[in-house]
């Protein structure tokens, strides 16, 4: 087993574009437009990727909970899975717990009933 991102902290690039259609995530990159379809344990991953919780907490809490797999299996797999996708930009990997700004679009206003 590696440790090389068990105790990194992953969250969702803010370059993508996600889905969750008929109980399959689809993700395609906004920089190149890869296309992405995860299987059930990446989707798990995928939607608790909040930048706050490690890697191994994630796994212990979320993919050994719902699944049957043993923690090592399971790590080696969600690495190979955060590398695959760092390196395509999908996922941001860093050390510490990873602080984003809210998004607000300021083009859009607002309407009022007539």
């Amino acid at each position: 087993m590696t440790e090389k991102y068990n105790a990194k902290y992953i969250a969702k690039s803010s370059a993508i574009a996600s889905r969750l259609l008929g109980g399959e995530m689809m993700i395609m990159s906004a920089i190149d437009s890869t296309f992405f379809t995860l299987n059930p344990v990446a989707t798990v991953i995928w939607q608790v990727a909040d930048g706050h919780t490690s890697l191994s907490d994630i796994v212990t809490q979320h993919i050994c909970a719902e699944f049957e797999v043993d923690f090592e299996t399971a790590l080696r797999d969600a690495e190979h899975f955060v590398e695959e996708f760092s390196r395509h930009g999908i996922l941001l990997v860093s050390d510490e717990a990873i602080r984003r700004k809210p998004i607000e679009d300021s083009a859009v206003t607002p309407t009022e009933a007539a």
